[in-house]
């Protein structure tokens, strides 16, 4: 899993060949916190067909808004730069990441 930042966002995600997720999160997101060992598990099942990354938002609020994250937690899916969907709150539940995740694999 990537560990994101301001500074290789754009290089790991929008100029990425290929599907990237990104977990967006923040520090003080309970639920954000409970959904990681989920997505790290995914990241290792289905890691060889997508791009796992996570975006701590906490040191990167300006690049989450610029993303349209406007609350926590978010998974997304990239293509080509462009985010192609995503889950938010409470539509974030492991199971709805693994059918999202299974779609693009």
């Amino acid at each position: 899993m990537v560990e994101l930042d301001k500074l290789n966002f754009e290089p790991e995600v929008l100029q990425a060949e290929g599907t990237v997720l990104v977990d967006f999160y923040g520090d003080g997101c309970v639920p954000c916190q409970a959904l990681m060992p989920h997505v790290h598990a995914f990241a290792e099942t289905y890691g060889d067909k997508l791009k796992f990354c996570g975006l701590n938002i906490s040191k990167a609020r300006r690049l989450a808004i610029a993303q349209k994250v406007l609350g926590l937690p978010v998974i997304a899916i990239y293509q080509k730069g462009e985010m192609v969907e995503s889950l938010v709150k409470d539509d974030a539940t492991p199971e709805n990441v693994e059918a999202m995740i299974r779609k693009y694999c």
